[in-house]
């Protein structure tokens, strides 16, 4: 675990994804905020949308509010991908030319519970909070972990990309990839 600028790094180790290819040094940056109590039970995880990292997300923690950190230890994980955790811009160099491999939601989800089990001794989550991809991670969380999540909630989001958003994703994908 580093602890870098307000954010803090979960060093996940070589890490299996759900395609069978092994990520070596997968970092999970993460922020939290408030207080874990002694029975380790009023947890809330708010997983970053698409793109965003937790700088712009973090204005819906606020004491009085829903992700009120004087009630809740509340924890942003950052989504691969998103510059702060594992990504392309940070860890390509760990694999050959062009073959970053694909992570995927469950990887995600997978990698955020041993942050919380192995850091934390976290069993029990309060609430998973989502917006948009944030959302799809919620949803994973309740399909692959119901045994830890009391409740989800999920805004403007949906437990699958539909076909309009892996249209527009591919845009943003091509025109990334196109560039020398």
């Amino acid at each position: 675990m580093t602890v870098d600028k307000d954010y803090t790094l979960f060093d996940a180790g070589t890490v299996t994804l759900q395609s069978g290819q092994a990520f070596p040094g997968m970092q999970l940056a993460y922020k939290t905020f408030g207080t874990l109590n002694a029975r380790k039970d009023n947890v809330i995880v708010y997983p970053t949308s698409f793109s965003a990292q937790h700088y712009d997300t973090e204005w819906l923690v606020a004491p009085g509010g829903v992700l009120d950190p004087e009630r809740y230890f509340v924890i942003i994980p950052n989504l691969f991908g998103n510059g702060l955790s594992a990504s392309p811009s940070n860890a390509a160099a760990r694999f050959a030319p062009g073959a970053y491999p694909c992570v995927t939601y469950h990887d995600a989800v997978a990698v955020q519970r041993r942050l919380l089990q192995e850091v934390f001794g976290i069993e029990k989550i309060a609430l998973v909070y989502g917006w948009s991809m944030g959302g799809m991670q919620a949803y994973h969380w309740g399909v692959c972990h119901a045994d830890m999540v009391e409740r989800i909630a999920v805004v403007c989001g949906s437990a699958r990309c539909s076909p309009f958003n892996q249209v527009f994703l591919e845009g943003v994908r091509a025109a990334l990839t196109a560039d020398p």
